[in-house]
């Protein structure tokens, strides 16, 4: 006898629909419907850490101060400001103490530790097994669902102890769904490879956005092959003394040290240079020859670029032929060959050769690029904002600049088109075109660059010439048209958002500079992050409840915070606050689920005309 399934059919026009099709179906629609009913990611963003990395992981790990307004929202509001500090010090030593002014017991701190598990919990889905540790995994799940628990939870102060330790933990795995980084690892500081290694962790990977900043496509253009970007990432690390940096990477610059000690010593290097040490002294000079006779031969084999402003060296020939070098701070030049100032040396042309190929073969390098490779873009749009490093190129007039035969969205859509290519050639190890690491270098430092928006970069000026007018680097249209009710306008239409959130430009809060405009639609979150600029550095913070930016701390202020077991002082910049929790249903993406939602919604309809019932979309 021929053997027959348990699941029923129904048959029409020869089209056999189960009652297992349709199970598949009510799952597909409860987790959509799960997904558009919960709130929406709490979510952090932050912009040009600059290899800032002890700086970043202790902020990071004390939640860039989340907590206090976590449990302030999960809190009924009768509850004081000082009951709240008394239980963030509890969740950051998850230990519980007494206090002689607040009067809240072990039972009271477990309870209200519950509220804010179920808070973040009840409305965005977790998988338990990361959060909750195992001893107490079944009682804290029985508490969130309002069960009953044994009665020495409360009655032995040694289980109760652990328990608010347990639950300490959880509430600490859970502040932060989503962290959004705006570019800029490298540069300035000396631990680019430990804010990578964080942010490419198993614990947050899936948890980071990031979007491509300057600095950043100056390391990955270096890696894809392109020498006058591996001369610029070095002078940058030189300048800084970074040797450290370096040596982790197993990067060998003992020729080029050699070569620059020799042929630039650091008492002749009268330049604009900032290396502390000699060797750095040195290697920075001559590094920045090197550059400039790579770069030079990059702008004339890409004239449409339009980077002839940049061509120095035969300026700086003829003003050494003719001793007219009152306008230079430094005349020691003996790689240049006054008749053909862009020939490399024979020893430069060994050296950058080599230093190339380390770049391009480097594994520890590719490790570290090949988070930005894979998970990096261009812009990102999240919730309803728009995320990028710089800007969107524009014109004087308030008109989406056109490059590469592009604008706006497209332009950018065509840059992460061609970055992801480089890519894929550089992690697979095959060959590059020449265009595209061309391109690097206009991305890099170009005026209609995404990532760069001034109308030129001055390095040459700032070494070598005493005119201080000339090393001005003049910002384009960017902050101007973002002041603009219709250019904001036009960013919200081009690419479907309500707000456009950006760094590179730091932002003096000292001297009462906002992070958003007064609209709310534009927010910078550059706060000056590296020692190199103001050492204290902006967050962004989006909950289901408010938009708020964080003034983040100097390292003083940190150290002095950890020594008392505290949080370090905070500024909050309150931006938006939202009447009713702000679900997913209310964002882009929630628009996309809603039309899933309504596909699934007329296949079941059609399935139910089938058995004979009517959905409630046909009632």
């Amino acid at each position: 006898m021929a053997s027959t399934t348990n699941t029923d059919t129904t048959t029409e026009n020869n089209t056999i629909i189960s009652t297992s099709d349709v199970d598949q179906l009510a799952s597909k629609l409860l987790d959509l419907e799960l997904e558009l009913n919960s709130n929406i990611p709490t979510t952090l963003w932050i912009s040009d850490l600059h290899g800032e990395g002890d700086r970043f992981k202790s902020i990071l790990r004390g939640r860039f101060g989340m907590l206090y307004q976590t449990c302030k929202e999960a809190l009924p509001s009768t509850f004081s400001s000082d009951k709240i500090q008394y239980l963030t010090k509890i969740i950051r030593r998850q230990q519980y103490f007494r206090n002689d002014t607040i009067t809240m017991d072990t039972q009271d701190v477990i309870l209200c530790l519950v509220e804010v598990l179920k808070y973040k919990l009840t409305n965005i889905r977790h998988r338990s097994s990361r959060i909750f540790r195992p001893e107490f995994r079944d009682v804290i799940t029985r508490l969130l669902s309002g069960l009953p628990v044994p009665d020495p939870i409360f009655e032995e102060p040694v289980i109760a102890d652990r328990l608010i330790s347990h639950l300490s933990f959880a509430v600490r795995q859970v502040l932060l769904d989503r962290i959004q980084v705006l570019g800029d690892v490298f540069d300035r500081g000396d631990q680019p490879d430990k804010i990578l290694r964080i942010l490419s962790s198993p614990f947050y990977r899936d948890g980071v956005d990031y979007v491509y900043g300057n600095h950043d496509i100056l390391w990955m253009g270096a890696a894809a092959g392109n020498s006058s970007l591996v001369a610029e990432a070095l002078r940058i690390t030189c300048r800084y003394d970074h040797f450290g940096f370096l040596e982790r990477l197993r990067i060998d610059t003992g020729r080029l040290a050699e070569f620059a000690e020799r042929v630039y010593p650091s008492d002749r290097a009268t330049g604009n240079f900032k290396a502390k040490t000699d060797r750095g002294r040195s290697m920075e000079k001559a590094l920045s020859i090197i550059q400039f006779k790579l770069e030079e031969k990059t702008i004339r084999e890409f004239p449409q670029y339009q980077m002839e402003s940049r061509l120095w060296l035969d300026r700086l020939a003829e003003m050494l032929k003719g001793k007219e070098t009152a306008g230079l701070n430094d005349t020691h030049f003996p790689t240049i060959d006054l008749d053909n100032p862009g020939r490399l040396s024979e020893e430069e042309a060994d050296i950058i050769s080599d230093l190339t190929y380390q770049f391009t073969t480097n594994r520890r390098l590719m490790r570290l690029l090949r988070f930005l490779f894979v998970k990096g873009k261009t812009y990102h749009i999240q919730n309803n904002f728009l995320n990028i490093h710089a800007l969107v190129p524009s014109t004087v007039d308030g008109e989406f600049e056109e490059f590469l035969g592009r604008r706006g969205k497209g332009l950018l859509t065509h840059i992460q088109d061609t970055i992801c290519k480089v890519g894929q050639n550089y992690l697979a190890e095959k060959p590059q075109e020449k265009e595209d690491q061309a391109l690097f270098f206009y991305l890099w430092c170009g005026p209609k660059s995404p990532f760069f928006g001034k109308h030129a970069m001055k390095t040459f000026e700032r070494y070598y010439l005493t005119d201080k007018q000339t090393h001005k680097e003049r910002s384009l249209y960017w902050k101007d048209n973002m002041q603009s009710r219709g250019f904001k306008l036009k960013m919200q239409q081009e690419f479907g958002v309500q707000r456009v959130i950006y760094g590179h430009t730091p932002v003096d809060y000292t001297k009462g500079a906002q992070m958003a405009s007064e609209d709310g639609v534009a927010i910078n979150v550059d706060g000056g992050f590296a020692a190199a600029y103001y050492n204290r550095g902006h967050s962004l913070v989006h909950t289901p409840h408010q938009l708020y930016g964080i003034i983040l701390p100097t390292p003083e202020e940190i150290i002095k915070a950890e020594q008392r077991l505290e949080s370090a002082p905070l500024d909050i910049e309150l931006i938006d606050e939202f009447r009713q929790p702000m679900k997913i249903r209310d964002t882009i993406a929630g628009r996309k689920l809603l039309a899933e939602r309504d596909r699934i919604m007329q296949q079941l309809a059609r399935c139910g005309r089938l058995n004979g019932f009517t959905t409630s979309s046909e009632s």
